[in-house]
């Protein structure tokens, strides 16, 4: 930027998009001045290399408030889980159910877990079946994203929101 700049030569662009021509770093130096603007090099690996007339405060400035603008329109998903067990009962999962749709409308993905604990192991089938009711309960507002799994001791069934 500015003296900074060591080169011979550079193409030197205005600050309405017009090229100028190849000059002198110290010609275009001059020219900044005195339009009372800075002289920034915008591609060094060109031959000559190019470089713009700029505010260059004005252009960080607004270059920030357009990222800021950026990140607020982001939306981030968080993963939400719901905890299940095989022995739970009907009234239990719809409440764990009201629970899920809450986080799909609000766009997040829900993460079922069951945890198997002792002999409850050998009854994975089961864990199959209360999957499958969760998911019927909540297939409205729900899409099967990773189907029941077992990792370990646990069955693990991941939801989107449905794209209603």
């Amino acid at each position: 930027m500015n003296e900074d700049i060591r080169d011979r030569e550079v193409r030197l662009v205005d600050e309405n998009g017009e090229q100028l021509g190849i000059m002198s770093a110290a010609q275009a130096q001059s020219l900044a001045d005195d339009r009372q603007l800075d002289l920034v090099k915008i591609a060094p690996t060109a031959k000559p290399p190019v470089c713009k007339l700029m505010d260059y405060s004005k252009f960080r400035f607004d270059s920030q408030k357009k990222e800021k603008e950026a990140r607020k329109n982001q939306k981030t998903t968080q993963l939400k889980e719901v905890r299940l067990s095989p022995t739970i009962d009907t009234h239990d999962v719809e409440v764990k159910a009201k629970a899920c749709t809450r986080f799909l409308q609000n766009g997040d993905k829900v993460k079922v877990t069951i945890r198997f604990r002792g002999r409850q192991l050998s009854f994975t089938n089961r864990g199959v079946e209360i999957m499958n009711g969760f998911y019927e309960m909540v297939k409205d507002h729900a899409t099967v994203e990773r189907k029941p799994l077992m990792e370990g001791r646990n069955m693990v069934m991941i939801l989107a929101p449905a794209n209603n």
